[in-house]
């Protein structure tokens, strides 16, 4: 399939290297552009025409489910393909599925092409493309045990069922069971979790980027914008759910949580931990060329082909899941002219790091648990470990006198 309303950034190759690290750059239109900076860019996906206002009115879909509550429940965990769908969804959509029963209609989800400002996808891809971390703890998403790959082929996996496995660590059986390992991580906030001894807080990957994070925030603002106009209803909700602790709020949103997957085919599943009554809210930024990576419902026998700058408000407790991302002839020769960004170690056998285009997802949502968390516990934490919530990491007094000296 091609997509002749693409286009790639690219720019001439400079002869300097730039030696600061990029995340203590400041982007403006006015900085000179750094030899890292237009490696970034290089190949990312805008549409040629400008983006345009989220329509509220776009044309109505009401399908019946292909599959029965217990045909869809068993197939949890598994990959669906191309072939498991019979509607490609390319336009302005709102999709609703009808119940069997009742005949009643539920929304499922409110698609709109092109309507992130692309200033604000290009912020989006400078300070988050580098953050999703390698995980082995997504569940079902993460799909079937890849056996084949390196990260199982270096342990011996045990008790393998479905999405999950234990594995022999020095001749004993792992006590965790855990899942392929993928590119995935948190942004934002976290509820409380016993185990490790912490209160709700940023997560540990976020104070990690906290620079990258808090520069593109105006990014996650834009979803946020698009899913008010969209579902204003559901939008109320939560964001009044939000407000009755700012203190774990992204910016002044409805989110207080952005999960980012990268090169993520994701497995059946629905998602788990987020605010009921609110929605998923999802987009992508892409580098470089493949095909595939359609967001799925497959009890209903539908996909939507989500590209850079789109928008889906969707109900993530529907069944859903990706499809495969692959790469053409012409995409091979395309990819194979980019700069290298990432540096993965192969070894660890992290599915999707070994693709040379890149596919980052955004899933913004609120965090339910969060609505029970104690502020003060929150900031006797931050302060335990020097952190500002505000300002990231407080510098020590040994560490400024130190940059004062350089």
């Amino acid at each position: 399939m091609v997509f002749p309303e693409i286009i790639s950034i690219t720019y001439p190759t400079l002869r300097c290297v730039d030696s600061l690290a990029y995340v203590e750059m400041e982007n403006t239109d006015e900085e000179p552009m750094t030899q890292k900076k237009r490696d970034i860019l290089e190949g990312l996906q805008l549409p040629k025409q400008p983006a345009r206002e989220a329509s509220v009115k776009a044309k109505e879909l009401v399908l019946d489910p292909v599959l029965t509550n217990d045909q869809i429940k068993d197939k949890e965990g598994t990959y669906f393909d191309d072939k498991s769908f019979k509607i490609l969804i390319e336009e302005d959509t709102d999709l609703y599925g009808r119940d069997p029963e009742t005949g009643e209609k539920k929304l499922l989800a409110k698609f709109r092409k092109n309507v992130i400002p692309h200033d604000l996808v290009k912020k989006g891809w400078e300070h988050y493309y580098i953050t999703a971390a390698a995980s082995r703890n997504r569940g079902a998403a993460a799909g079937p045990i890849q056996m084949n790959s390196s990260y199982w082929k270096k342990r011996k996996p045990t008790q393998v069922q479905g999405w999950s496995a234990r594995y022999y660590q020095n001749g004993k059986v792992s006590k965790m069971r855990v899942n392929n390992n993928v590119f995935s991580s948190v942004l934002g906030y976290f509820e409380q979790t016993p185990f490790m001894g912490l209160p709700c807080r940023l997560t540990s990957y976020t104070q990690k980027y906290f620079n990258y994070y808090k520069g593109g925030i105006p990014f996650i603002q834009a979803l946020n914008d698009v899913f008010k106009k969209l579902v204003p209803d559901r939008y109320a909700l939560q964001k009044k759910a939000a407000d009755e602790k700012p203190m774990y709020r992204i910016a002044d949103t409805c989110f207080s949580s952005v999960t980012v997957n990268r090169n993520f085919r994701t497995g059946l599943h629905m998602d788990d931990g987020d605010f009921k009554q609110g929605y998923g809210n999802l987009s992508v930024i892409e580098r470089g060329h493949y095909h595939g990576g359609y967001t799925m419902f497959p009890r209903y026998g539908v996909a939507f082909n989500l590209r850079t700058a789109d928008f889906i408000a969707m109900d993530v407790h529907e069944w859903h899941c990706n499809t495969e991302l692959y790469e053409t002839a012409e995409d091979k020769e395309y990819n194979k002219k980019l700069p290298k960004i990432y540096f993965d170690d192969p070894s660890t056998g992290t599915l999707g790091g070994e693709k040379p285009f890149t596919r980052i997802s955004f899933v913004c949502y609120l965090r339910e648990k969060l609505r029970g968390c104690k502020d003060s516990e929150t900031r006797k934490y931050y302060k335990s470990i020097g952190f500002d919530p505000e300002k990231g990491p407080k510098q020590s007094a040994k560490t400024r006198k130190k940059k004062r000296e350089d």
